[in-house]
Formats: structure tokens, sequence, C-alpha cells
């Protein structure tokens, strides 16, 4: 973690508002970056006085941000840390997004290594943002207003949506007898083989392959066992179909760009292999 560089020199004088769980983290971490920081509860209806501070971080839930933000007094620049929400919830002051891309669960929570999405109203609220998000030992990425939305839905799909995925999967083996820390090592190797190849090439399974007798005896199971789950089920399979389509080559959303990049149309990519070609690759389930 390289130290705080923001301002003329002097140790940088950072205010985080909200003593949950991020604010504590970002407290520790901030202080270990030379910081020199002090963390107040944003108790709603009462002025935040920030004469004394250079930035101010606000470590709030999203719908109290403007609120929290209004109660600012004039002078430093003012960020919050929301991955969903624009700059103009911080109007008037200068502004600026941090959105640290992890699950932060206490004090002792480490930065390092991880990504976050920036943005700022003005080129030195942006620049703050970024010497903030490196002195923390974060990957610094910018996100347009217009994207932020997006950009947030991506993060709770591969966070959260995952674990709901994952709770499915571990109700299901609990019917067979089979604990979660049987799955576990499968997990790890189907979000390890999405890290490095992408989801088109970390697909395995039964759907991938085309074996529809399996996934018809699955489905029976799912209906048998946990009927409010089927619904559920079945959405995945059917996601799944159409990306197991699209590795394939079977589906493009513009031909046309295929067609501006030199490839045929209804082609395999090149890196991605057919379902045949996919059986049994990386422990697939049989």
């Amino acid at each position: 973690m390289r130290g705080l560089a923001i301002g003329d020199g002097g140790s940088v004088r950072v205010l985080i508002v909200g003593r949950g769980r991020m604010g504590g983290a970002l407290a520790a971490a901030l202080t270990r970056a030379g910081a020199e920081v002090t963390l107040a509860a944003g108790r709603e209806g009462a002025a935040i006085p920030a004469s004394a501070a250079d930035v101010v971080l606000l470590a709030v839930p999203d719908a109290a941000i403007a609120e929290t933000a209004a109660r600012v007094g004039a002078g430093p620049l003012v960020g919050h840390l929301s991955g969903a929400t624009g700059l103009r919830s911080l109007a008037p002051h200068e502004a600026f997004g941090l959105h640290p891309l992890l699950t932060v669960t206490g004090p002792e929570a480490r930065f390092d290594g991880a990504s976050a999405a920036i943005a700022g109203s003005t080129p030195r609220a942006l620049r703050v943002a970024r010497d903030l998000a490196a002195a923390l030992g974060l990957r610094a990425f910018e996100v347009a207003e217009e994207d932020r939305a997006a950009y947030h839905a991506a993060a709770s799909v591969a966070s959260n949506f995952l674990v709901v995925v994952e709770g499915l999967a571990e109700e299901l083996a609990g019917t067979a007898g089979v604990s979660r820390d049987a799955l576990a090592p499968l997990v790890r190797a189907a979000v390890e083989n999405w890290v490095r190849s992408g989801a088109s090439a970390a697909l395995t399974g039964p759907v991938a392959r085309g074996d529809e007798a399996t996934v018809e005896r699955q489905r029976a199971a799912v209906a048998e066992r946990l009927p409010d789950r089927l619904p559920l089920f079945d959405a995945l399979v059917a996601a799944t179909r159409e990306l197991a389509a699209r590795s394939a080559g079977g589906a493009r959303s513009d031909p046309g760009q295929d067609r501006r990049a030199g490839r045929d149309v209804g082609s395999t990519p090149r890196g991605t292999s057919s379902r045949a070609d996919r059986t049994g690759r990386d422990g697939a389930p049989a």
C-alpha cells in the first residue's frame, strides 16, 4: 500500500461519516496509509462540521447519502462509497465516488488487490478518488454516471446472486445427505475457470453438452424434493442453454460485428470449444 498523497504535503485529514463495517475498515486502512482520520456517526439532522477535514467520506446507506451530504459544511471534497449512486446526490459539493469492489465484514478487512469504481465531478475530485484508491491498495477504474446502475447490477450478480445459486445447491445436496463442504472444491474450480477463461469457456455439465435426459432427471428430483425452488432451477437451465448456444457459435447478438471483425457468422470463436470438446473437462459433474 503506497502512502496517501492528496494536496500539498502534510498529513491528509479525512473525516469518515458512518461507524458501520465499511466506515471502520476504511478508517483503519487509511490510518495505516498515513492519513489523519476521524470517524464520526452520521446522526440524522445533526450538522457535520468539516472545516478541519480535507476529505469527507460518507460511509452511510445509499438512501441516506443526499441527506447526509446536505449537512456537510462547505470546503472539503465530499465522496460516497456507493456503487449505484451518482454524484448528483452530493451537490453542491465538489464530489467523488469510491466504490471498493469487495465484501467488508469488519474493521480488519484488507483492501489490497481488489478493484474500485471511481468518479469525480472535477479533475481534482477524480484525482483524489484515484489517490485514495491507490492508498488503500485498490486498482481503480472509472465508471460513468450513466453506467453506474449497470455496473452495480453486475457486482450484485457476481456476489449476491452467486450465493443464492450456491444456496440452492446446498439445499439439494442436503436432501441427499451431502454436506456443503463436499461441493466447495467444485465451486472454487468453476469460479477460477471463469476468472481465467470467461463464462463461455468455463461452462461444463449436462446442459452444456446437450445431455437432456440427465437434465430431466435433475428437474424431477428438484420438483420432488424442493418444489418451491423449481422456477429458479428452470430459469437457470434456460440461461445455461443460452450461454452454451452462444459459446458454440449458435447465437450472436450482432452478426454484423462478427463480419466487421473478419469472423464467419456461426463459427466457433477462437479460444472456445464445442459442447463435445468440453465434455468432462475441468472435473465437470457427470
